[in-house]
């Protein structure tokens, strides 16, 4: 690890403080963790929507009570009342109408009609009316965030790691675009793997993001831990100059120290734009990029991403289960990628 990273990052003890959700304290990771279990990761029977749907309870319930305050243990008694008698006889699980009829219990009988309601839904809370849903502050979630400085990769060009994913197709432009520049909506292309939840007001040109991560999905009890990014640069046609400089520096910074070309040949770049981490990111010090593209009538999104030599407890961590999340996440075709979910939503 190079002297800047191990400035930069914490160690493992203020690594292992970016475990769960900003919303949760410590003391509700377990209880929250066998409530996303039994609404998604223990069924056999399930959709993407579902988790997405427990989510929502979670962070809607959160916002409902009291912004300033994390979730704890003394909340799981209202989630007992709720979901314990759906539960019973189910083997612990709860499918989609259990799900639904216990967040009516839990928050009301607008919240199931609310959450597939796109006009009342955002940053993965569904409000009981569209005046609620405009007043929401998302700062409030940065302020519990307690967010560290951004940590862009330092180390010498040689000695960054240059990684591209597989580019995933996508119907089109309009609708991606549409999807990418619009944070609020974000969470509703949660994966299995991770969701994105953006931590301030505006646009997508210096937006924060809450990256919750899931590591060994496919064992009983999902490890969850969280990272934050910003996005840093955004290009797109409406500078042309602006676009074909930054596309031109990430093709040559690859071909020099990657593994050759970022784009395939041909292919004309629509926007690009830089996500850098901030202190305590589950891969450290770096930044990923996503880019939009067409070739040969087609329209894909693909991520590539430079880091730096991950600190030591930071890499164990991550060849022992982040590895293959992450890929998946990024360059997977199916429903653990990001991307694949976006490219579902705008189909």
């Amino acid at each position: 690890m190079n002297e800047t990273t191990a400035k930069t990052q914490p160690g493992p003890i203020g690594w292992a403080r970016m475990t769960g959700s900003s919303i949760a304290g410590r003391d509700a990771a377990a209880w929250i963790t066998d409530f996303l279990n039994a609404a998604y990761y223990r069924r056999t029977e399930r959709t993407t929507d579902d988790l997405r749907f427990a989510f929502s309870v979670l962070t809607t319930y959160w916002y409902g009570k009291d912004p300033t305050r994390r979730l704890r243990l003394t909340d799981l008694p209202a989630f007992h009342r709720a979901f314990g008698g759906e539960r019973f006889g189910a083997g612990g699980r709860l499918d989609r109408e259990a799900l639904e009829r216990g967040a009516a219990k839990l928050l009301g009988d607008w919240f199931p009609q609310a959450y597939t309601d796109d006009a009342r839904r955002g940053w993965g809370i569904a409000f009981e009316t569209v005046d609620a849903r405009e007043r929401y502050d998302p700062s409030l979630r940065l302020e519990l965030a307690r967010l560290g400085p951004m940590t862009a990769e330092s180390a010498p060009l040689v000695e960054q790691i240059w990684h591209t994913y597989p580019p995933v197709e996508v119907p089109g432009v309009d609708g991606v675009i549409g999807a990418l520049t619009r944070p609020e909506t974000w969470p509703d292309y949660a994966t299995p793997l991770g969701r994105f939840t953006p931590l301030r007001a505006g646009g997508l040109l210096g937006q924060t993001f809450e990256i919750e991560v899931a590591a060994g999905t496919d064992k009983p009890l999902p490890v969850w831990t969280r990272g934050y990014v910003t996005i840093t640069s955004l290009v797109t046609p409406d500078d042309p100059t602006a676009l074909r400089n930054w596309f031109d520096a990430l093709e040559a910074g690859f071909r020099q120290h990657g593994q050759g070309r970022v784009l395939p040949e041909g292919a004309e770049p629509i926007v690009g734009f830089d996500l850098t981490t901030h202190a305590g990111h589950f891969m450290g010090s770096g930044h990923n990029r996503l880019v939009l593209f067409t070739l040969d009538g087609k329209a894909y999104v693909q991520a590539a991403g430079t880091w730096d030599p991950m600190p030591w407890h930071v890499e164990e961590a991550y060849k022992r289960a982040g590895s293959d999340a992450q890929h998946a996440f990024w360059g997977a075709d199916d429903e653990r990628s990001m991307i694949r979910q976006i490219a579902l939503a705008v189909a």
